[in-house]
């Protein structure tokens, strides 16, 4: 097999980053836009020591899977590559991916649920983080997502994954930074005023969030004036922040936000709960599919453990532990980040709860004392980052925990890893389940419940 060779091969089933998987001569055949079931024709481009890449040059026999993607924009948009399978069999790749990477890493072929679907398949995404920059020569102002494998902006001006109101007011941002003279980022001299714009919306579309991310120190005039006729024409919109971030980095905001106009938060409400969420602190994408995670934790504690002292480990705004407090006799929260633990306390007071604890400190500071004063929990929850948790963390966590650990992920190979450590550590998973929480996309979300052996 040589760079350029052509040959048929039959897609056999997706991998997590989203390619396809084929065989030829029984070696391994990576293929972007691929959908099992399809007979396709294909180019090597790559060869690797155990596997080829290839390139479809033409769909012989289409898979019955594949489906008319939802985005005009998505043969050159980077952000929703499996708009092209069908829903269902989107969520059924997801369980086996997730499967199939816990068996590679732990060894143990674990049962793993169905996925559970996302309740929004379209306008589900309520934080947009857009990537701004200027054409060359006719300086139009552009944001959008960026092509796959790069940092070319792909001009958005209609995304079916976030709702409709975001798109009609993105518009109108780019015409009036054109019209006020507002620079866009030009990251190749790292030039330009306007980053980022980001989005945060509540899940009834009744609060707007907006950050400007800027590559400046000083709030520009001209910001102010565009800020003002936003929340003059856009009654939705609560708040219009600006974030001072001028260094020359992939991190698209800095810890430096201050309000232009309006508040520097959003309230949120899911099922009764109230949450107020600050431009900086994190909270659920998919608050629709949130819903289903926190349910699930809440139905696999109280299905076990009566009135439980819980631990919310990197709780953020403390989303989960606020939502556990009814069936708890108390919950510790525990997060790092100011402006989240700043909402997490206002959140227990906006909804009445007393039987929580929000600590703001270096989380592995914390645990060290809770060890050292011999504070356990019957439960502990942990929803880390995609990079998963660290060894000393989860070490850390296993003192601490009487009973059970609930576990959510965002990465199968990270969360895999992670599994590792708490097996080896007398910690059996005893219920695993995967949740759509980015439809159209290879991103699975995951929670894992541990127990604790006796």
């Amino acid at each position: 097999m040589n760079i350029n060779d052509v040959c048929c091969v039959d897609i056999e089933k997706m991998l997590y980053e989203g390619s396809a998987l084929a065989r030829y001569n029984s070696v391994p055949v990576f293929i972007e836009g691929g959908c099992p079931g399809d007979t396709v024709k294909i180019k090597i481009i790559k060869i690797n020591k155990k596997y080829l890449i290839g390139e479809i040059l033409e769909i012989i026999k289409p898979s019955e899977y594949r489906v008319k993607p939802l985005c005009p924009m998505f043969k050159v948009c980077g952000s929703c590559n499996w708009q092209y399978i069908d829903y269902n069999e989107q969520c059924i790749q997801k369980r086996n991916i997730l499967k199939e990477t816990i068996k590679r890493i732990t060894g143990f072929d674990f049962d793993v649920k169905d996925t559970v679907k996302s309740p929004k398949i379209i306008e589900y995404r309520y934080k947009i983080q857009y990537p701004v920059s200027q054409t060359k020569v006719s300086e139009r102002i552009i944001t959008g997502y960026y092509k796959k494998n790069s940092h070319d902006i792909v001009n958005i001006k209609y995304c079916p994954i976030q709702p409709d109101i975001i798109n009609i007011i993105n518009e109108f941002i780019k015409e009036q930074a054109q019209k006020l003279k507002i620079s866009g980022y030009v990251e190749k001299n790292n030039k330009g005023l306007l980053k980022h714009i980001i989005y945060r919306v509540s899940s009834d579309q009744k609060q707007i969030l907006i950050i400007f991310a800027i590559n400046s120190n000083i709030l520009d005039i001209k910001l102010k004036q565009l800020a003002e006729i936003l929340m003059s024409k856009y009654k939705n919109i609560v708040g219009i922040c600006v974030n001072y971030n001028p260094i020359k980095t992939n991190v698209i905001m800095s810890d430096n936000t201050e309000a232009i106009i309006g508040n520097t938060y959003y309230i949120e409400e899911l099922e009764g709960i109230k949450y107020r969420v600050s431009a900086n602190s994190f909270f659920q994408v998919n608050p629709f599919s949130a819903v289903n995670i926190f349910n699930t934790i809440k139905k696999l504690i109280k299905e076990r453990v009566k009135t439980p002292t819980i631990l919310d480990a990197y709780s953020g705004v403390s989303s989960i532990g606020l939502w556990l407090c009814d069936v708890a006799s108390k919950v510790v929260s525990v997060e790092e980040v100011k402006s989240a633990s700043c909402d997490a306390i206002y959140n227990a007071e906006l909804n009445n709860i007393s039987n929580i604890e929000i600590i703001n400190d270096d989380a592995s500071k914390t645990f060290l004392k809770f060890i050292k004063n011999g504070i356990k929990f019957d439960v502990t929850i942990i929803d880390p980052p995609r990079k998963g948790s660290t060894q000393e963390a989860l070490e850390n966590l296993i003192q601490l925990t009487d009973k059970y650990l609930i576990y959510v992920s965002c990465n199968p190979s990270t969360l895999a890893r992670d599994m590792n450590i708490l097996i080896n550590n007398g910690f059996n998973p005893i219920y695993i389940q995967p949740f759509d929480m980015f439809s159209h996309t290879y991103h699975i979300e995951t929670l894992v419940m541990f127990e604790k052996k006796i």
